[in-house]
Order: structure tokens, then C-alpha cells, then sequence
């Protein structure tokens, strides 16, 4: 192991967004809690069951492209919607009717709110430039870009692969591992000489499918026994941890 808490043969970083880089994982689930609760209080009635903004998030919605969130999610509550179309607007009764109003919710939060980075993160990130290794963002927001310029952080990434992108080249999102495995190429180099860092299952997933060479599982919210179920290598509360203690195994 580097200094860095990688193998010697990572020459790259690949980094999901939100709960890795910024703190915008809680400002999503509260967006998607929002965006649901007012979907099912319309269906149900006010006895219907709520959106739970941990246990339904991270098991149906976290780090999945915003479509595929409300899929997963109705499904597992046995609703089924029209698809609609991405300019359906957000009172459409369609996937991506409901994608746009949750989208539109995180925009007005993170407006009020502002993002925060975590320090920990922009602090490995420059570690692991100034050692001369390749750094990639991969995230399904479409928000990307501009989260990112709202933290002063889109200079240290030399490869982008977000929602908009994705969009664009017809890739599929976690937890499949097009996203990722995009971000190599894009940066000349292969999965095996990549890490990826993610904070939710389906990026292990995708990690683990992708055969990178390394898989980093951050564990903002309790779950590290999950992270390791689904494939990380290592799992660390905060990225810091692998500059203060990073020879270790």
C-alpha cells in the first residue's frame, strides 16, 4: 500500500458525488421524501406509508440515475407509472414527471441551503494529484457541474461523467459500470489500474462488476457492513482516513 491508502498499481481515482464529495446525499433523500410523500398522499389517501429517507433511499435510490430511482422505489411499493418524457413537468403523474419534481425540490433546497464539501475529501483529492495520479467524477446527478463549481472543486477533476454525460453517450448508470469504466478510458487508462470511491451500494456494485482495482466504500450513514458485502476493499468514515493511516491494509 501507498501513502495514500491505495495498491501501488492504481494510477487513477474515480470519485462519486454526492456523500463522497459533497454533502448532498441528506439534502437528496429529504428531496426525495418530499417528491414521493406528496405522490403516494395523492394516491393513498393520508394513511399512505412514507417514504423512508434512509432505509427506501438507500435501498432503492441511492447513487441510481433519477429515473431509475422512481422505478425502483414504485416498485417496490407495486406501483407502476407511465414513463412520460424528460420534459414532462413535475405535476405529471409519469417517472419522469416525478423525477422532475424531485429534481426540482433538490434544486429550491440546495438554493436555500448551499452545499457543502467534505474537507476530508478535497484533501485526499489534492493529495492524490500531487502524487501524480489521474482524477475522475462519476456521479448520475445531472447537477453535477454545478455542484462542483459551487465548491470550488471542478479544477481538481480531470475527467467528468455525470448524468448529462451519461445522457449523451447512452450509458448505463450504477449499478452497472459503464459510468466508471468511461471515466478510465476517458483518463487512458484501464479498470484494473483504477480506484473507485463510493459511498452507496449500488457504486459497490458497480466497482465490484467493473473488476477496478481497487474499491473504496465510504460510510457516511452506518452501513459498512454493507459497503463490504457488496464489494469494497476497504471501507473508511472519511477519505482523511486514508492520508492519516493510509499504509495500512
Amino acid at each position: 500500500m501507498t501513502k495514500l491508502g491505495l495498491p501501488d498499481h492504481i494510477q487513477a481515482c474515480l470519485f462519486d458525488l454526492d456523500g463522497v464529495i459533497t454533502k448532498t446525499a441528506v439534502v437528496h433523500a429529504a428531496a426525495w421524501k418530499e417528491a414521493f410523500d406528496e405522490f403516494l398522499r395523492r394516491r393513498e389517501g393520508p394513511d399512505f406509508r412514507p417514504f423512508d429517507p434512509v432505509g427506501d433511499y438507500d435501498a432503492y435510490v441511492d447513487g441510481l440515475p433519477r429515473a431509475d430511482g422512481v422505478r425502483s422505489f414504485l416498485a417496490s411499493r407495486g406501483v407502476e407509472l407511465p414513463e412520460g418524457g424528460p420534459d414532462d413537468p413535475p405535476d405529471r403523474q409519469t417517472v419522469q414527471g416525478l423525477g422532475n419534481r424531485k429534481n426540482e425540490l433538490l434544486l429550491e433546497r440546495i438554493r436555500s441551503g448551499g452545499v457543502e464539501a467534505y474537507d476530508g475529501t478535497l484533501r485526499y483529492v489534492a493529495a492524490v494529484r500531487a502524487a501524480g495520479l489521474r482524477t475522475a467524477v462519476v456521479s448520475s446527478s445531472t447537477n453535477c457541474r454545478d455542484i462542483l463549481r459551487s465548491v470550488d472543486a471542478e479544477h481538481l477533476f480531470d475527467v467528468r461523467i455525470d448524468g448529462v454525460v451519461a445522457a449523451g453517450r447512452g450509458l448505463p448508470g450504477k449499478p452497472r459500470p459503464d459510468t466508471f469504466l468511461a471515466a478510465a478510458r476517458d483518463l487512458d487508462l484501464t479498470a484494473a489500474h483504477s480506484a473507485v470511491f463510493e459511498d452507496a451500494l449500488a457504486g459497490m456494485d458497480a466497482g465490484r462488476a467493473g473488476h477496478f482495482g481497487y474499491v473504496v466504500g465510504v460510510d457516511r450513514v452506518g452501513q459498512a457492513d454493507a459497503l463490504r458485502e457488496h464489494g469494497a476493499d476497504r471501507v473508511v468514515k472519511d477519505l482523511a482516513e486514508l492520508l492519516d493511516g493510509g499504509d495500512r491494509a
